[in-house]
């Protein structure tokens, strides 16, 4: 589903070079659920960007479900993003101005072809699935951290994508409201069979996914 070979990343400004990545080769095979670990810095957050599309290597290849996204211009990286791969963050990302059917639905108004009928049946199918029906018309405002992370999540897989990236998905969130988005994302992998790939602080949680990958300095370690 994901391969990434020789996969590095460099920021530079005029004073300063930083490698952030270094030689990362990955395999992650469809329908898995894997948990990316290390400490802060050490370019969790830039791995999941990169495979996200949301930013480009330095040096390397990124090949998702067989397509080479080095070929692709900004167009084609656009339209596969939005078809392919949905987010989860950890401060949420939800507009404060639109109520939670509109925030839900936003990766479909960016999606040719879907009627709003088909979209507004779509929204309300994923909101009564996360329990979240009766706040349709609340604002982010309105709600708890717990019901935002699964109005994010709704969001995240309102076009059905093949995968699903969080980054840090508890991390603003109490024990509670953390092990519920687990129980979610879990529900996604083995129901839907989805591929997730999470980035956590968190060793409970990542011990609950099949599989940890380490990282320290910008290199793979285990």
């Amino acid at each position: 589903m994901i391969t990434l070979k020789g996969v590095d990343k460099i920021y530079r400004t005029k004073e300063i070079e930083t490698l952030a990545l270094e030689n990362v080769n990955l395999d992650i095979e469809k329908g898995e659920f894997v948990s990316i670990m290390g400490p802060s810095g050490c370019g969790k957050s830039t791995l999941l960007n990169i495979i996200g599309l949301l930013d480009v290597p330095t040096n390397g290849t990124v090949t998702i479900m067989g397509d080479k996204t080095g070929n692709m211009n900004d167009s084609r990286l656009s339209e596969f993003r939005n078809r392919n791969i949905g987010f989860v963050f950890q401060s949420f990302h939800l507009i404060p101005s639109l109520n939670v059917a509109d925030n839900v639905a936003l990766p479909l108004a960016y999606r040719h072809g879907v009627s709003g009928k088909e979209r507004d049946e779509k929204v309300a199918e994923v909101l009564t699935r996360l329990g979240l029906s009766h706040r349709m018309r609340h604002f982010p405002g309105q709600l708890s951290g717990g019901q935002c992370q699964r109005v994010a999540i709704a969001r995240a897989i309102i076009g059905d994508p093949q995968i699903v990236l969080a980054d840090e998905p508890t991390g603003n969130l109490d024990s509670t409201m953390g092990q519920e988005v687990m129980e979610i994302l879990h529900a996604l992998n083995k129901e839907d069979g989805r591929t997730i790939v999470m980035v956590t602080h968190n060793e409970s949680q990542a011990r609950m996914t099949d599989r940890i990958i380490r990282f320290f300095d910008g290199r793979q370690v285990e």
